[in-house]
């Protein structure tokens, strides 16, 4: 598999539509947004999106007023799977815009800023494969994953044979988080963005997640 940097600049001549070169120009500084979206399922070249919610994060404040978030009417029939994990049913979705309509103006939401999320790499494919047919590139943004951070802060410096836990739920734990209602596109943007700010904080002052005891508890500003 080809490294998304070296993806970027191949898709920097590869553009298919010049309208959208502000995807390869940096953001406002210190900005990067927060992203989730929940699906049909997960199979990657079967599945669609049904929700998508994306925040902005300036320095160590959410901006949850500045955000993007829509219903998405699928081109694929909705898992029974599925439907138990996001509760949405397909009468739930029936009124949401189709996913063509909609990528461009989450693309001019999230320029050329760095995507956060929780293991995000799933979330791009599925979007990857909505906005490779309207400009013919995938989304050059840096990916910012917070379980890598979490591993940086809580298990970076463990022995070998340490058992690693990077599961949502012990996330929230360790950084002290309120836990919303999961699989909520919105919610679970809100809860990465959160441990982002956490995390971040904590990376700048030095601190370490304790693997015994009580965690450290910096604070974040939800605005």
């Amino acid at each position: 598999m080809i490294p998304r940097p070296i993806k970027r600049l191949f898709h920097q001549v590869s553009l298919g539509d010049q309208d959208y070169r502000f995807m390869f120009e940096a953001g406002p500084p210190d900005e990067v947004v927060a992203l989730d979206c929940e699906t049909t399922g997960l199979d990657i070249r079967h599945d669609r999106i049904v929700t998508i919610a994306a925040i902005k994060i300036r320095g160590d404040r959410i901006l949850t007023s500045e955000r993007f978030e829509v219903v998405v009417r699928p081109e694929a029939r909705m898992s029974v799977d599925s439907i138990r994990v996001h509760r949405l049913r397909e009468m739930d979705v029936a009124a949401g815009a189709r996913i063509q309509k909609i990528i461009p103006e989450f693309l001019h939401f999230i320029g050329g800023r760095p995507l956060v999320g929780y293991y995000l790499e799933f979330d791009v494919r599925m979007l990857d494969k909505e906005v490779l047919p309207l400009i013919q590139i995938e989304l050059p943004n840096p990916m910012i994953e917070v379980s890598k951070l979490y591993y940086e802060r809580k298990y970076g410096d463990a022995p070998p044979g340490t058992t690693v836990d990077l599961s949502f739920a012990s996330i929230l734990r360790d950084l002290d988080l309120p836990v919303l209602e999961q699989h909520d596109a919105f919610n679970d943007a809100l809860m990465a963005a959160m441990m982002y700010v956490r995390l971040r904080d904590m990376k700048q002052r030095g601190v370490r997640i304790p693997r015994e005891g009580q965690s450290v508890r910096p604070q974040a500003t939800i605005g």
